[in-house]
């Protein structure tokens, strides 16, 4: 009976000890999640690609701006035939909150967009940074294509 009483004491001591652990992991984790600085909007946008506004969409490569959506307005990729990638044209980057434009295509690299402000740049293709006063990619919109002339970009 003894040995059983041990065996029960160690067993509930190692799931306290694990327990402990856990909780101050989560506690830890929760710290460092910060939220993305650029505000949050549900919107729901289809986009008809045979209209002269998104004539460039309909090549691989291509990129037009929606205005009215997100923002400061969204930026829309299309990375290949079937994909689209949308960022949100709001500055993450510190002196972008003040700015009045949003980001801009480099004149030199269209792939790259320009904080007019503050000077961070940001990858097109992914939204990730690539210089500047900044930890945090693009916010990215859900995107959505079935093959035909109507791109769906959006936010739940």
């Amino acid at each position: 009976m003894s040995y059983l009483c041990k065996t029960i004491y160690t067993v509930k001591m190692k799931v306290k000890i694990i327990l402990i652990l856990t909780i101050s992991l989560l506690l830890f984790a929760c710290n460092k999640n910060k939220q993305h600085p650029v505000p949050y909007f549900t919107f729901d946008s289809n986009i008809n690609l045979s209209l002269p506004a998104y004539n460039s969409l309909q090549g691989v490569g291509g990129w037009a701006y929606i205005p009215g959506t997100g923002s400061k307005g969204v930026v829309v990729y299309r990375q290949s035939v079937n994909t689209f990638v949308a960022f949100d044209r709001h500055s993450p980057a510190e002196d972008g909150f003040d700015c009045e434009t949003g980001l801009v295509t480099d004149e030199d690299n269209f792939l790259i967009l320009t904080d007019p402000c503050s000077n961070a740049r940001f990858s097109l293709y992914d939204g990730s940074p690539i210089d500047g006063d900044t930890e945090w990619g693009l916010r990215s919109y859900l995107t959505q294509y079935n093959g035909g002339d109507i791109l769906r970009v959006y936010n739940p």
